[in-house]
């Protein structure tokens, strides 16, 4: 295992839209992820089957981040509005001071809320709560796209875990039980243009995202035009994830790697601000669409060589007491003058 590279690979999934691929053309496919995650960590996917184009999910991403700020604070998750219930889906504010957090979110899981899970004491953060969605005549065709959006991108995990699982020897079904009650998150990002930046003689690099792995399975991405990824190669290089346009890029996270028996590699990455705060044509500054696949709560992940276990469940939260979004934050002060009420779905 090796993550030596100078640029990131390129996937083309076009035989997924075939009705009936040849199991050759799934096999070679397979193959190709395996010598990917192996390698390098991330791809650029292209040709993916979805509905969906690059133009459709940012629009989705603008109309959400174009409501004002009380608006979108009725969505806030209860870390920052201690008077809304909401703990683990919805909407999260830009954090100053917090280097990692110079981005603003809103969240979104399966459109059908899973299974919640017993526990003999209450917990912090309820991860099969339903989603919240502004109460709003004009977004509700957003709602309902958000809603595809993701069941397409589970889809495709779906498709990309079959594959992965014959890659490692296994057969075609081996992650079917991830996908009970899957808690995967659909992500909307905005990181606004920062306007202070680095002086010419200065090689001071600013970064609205730190150096990190993804922790969890599978990560699919769609990124604007402004660019900033960086991925960390195996000389210690941060080679640019430049923007391809429709394309998607996928990584995979820590627990893939454990579940891969250390065959895969979950790959260091991070976001620099854009260059004299670019932005995109409309000046939001840069967007990205990450979805992130989750297993099941009670999901118990092991490595394909055997050995220990884990809930997925227990391992999530302990992960998120390292996530800014989820630290206790002093109370955002939120003006309910005009804003919607909170809208849950059940």
């Amino acid at each position: 295992m090796t993550t030596s590279f100078s640029s990131l690979p390129v996937v083309d999934l076009s035989i997924l839209s075939s009705p009936q691929p040849s199991e050759q053309d799934l096999q070679a496919l397979s193959t190709q992820l395996y010598d990917v995650f192996a390698t390098t960590g991330f791809a650029y996917l292209i040709n993916a089957p979805l509905s969906f184009d690059h133009e459709d999910v940012f629009e989705l991403a603008g109309d959400f981040f174009s409501m004002n700020e009380a608006q979108k604070l009725q969505l806030a998750k209860k870390t920052f509005v201690k008077s809304n219930k909401n703990t683990y889906r919805g909407y999260f504010p830009t954090q100053p001071g917090q280097q990692d957090n110079l981005k603003e979110g809103f969240e979104v899981g399966p459109a059908q809320a899973p299974r919640r899970r017993s526990f003999g004491r209450p917990q912090k953060f309820d991860l099969t709560e339903p989603n919240v969605w502004p109460d709003e005549e004009e977004f509700t065709d957003g709602r309902c796209r958000l809603e595809q959006l993701h069941a397409e991108l589970q889809s495709l995990s779906s498709t990309l875990l079959s594959l992965l699982a014959v890659s490692l020897g296994k057969q075609p079904e081996f992650f079917s039980s991830y996908l009970e009650d899957s808690l995967s998150t659909l992500r909307l990002l905005h990181y606004p243009p920062q306007t202070s930046t680095p002086g010419p003689a200065s090689e001071e690099v600013k970064l609205c995202c730190t150096p990190h792995t993804d922790s969890g399975i599978l990560t699919l991405l769609h990124q604007d035009p402004t660019g900033g990824l960086e991925v960390l190669n195996a000389s210690g290089e941060w080679v640019a994830a430049t923007y391809v346009p429709n394309s998607i890029v996928v990584n995979i996270g820590d627990l893939l790697a454990r579940v891969s028996g250390g065959r895969f590699v979950a790959t260091m990455h991070r976001v620099r601000t854009s260059s004299g705060g670019a932005s995109r044509a409309d000046g939001m500054g840069r967007c990205s669409v990450p979805f992130f696949f989750e297993p099941g709560e009670s999901c118990i992940v092991r490595s394909v060589d055997g050995g220990e276990s884990v809930v997925y469940g227990e391992y999530v939260r302990k992960k998120m007491g390292t996530w800014v979004e989820y630290q206790d934050e002093p109370e955002i002060a939120i003006s309910v003058a005009g804003a919607s009420r909170i809208a849950v779905a059940a």
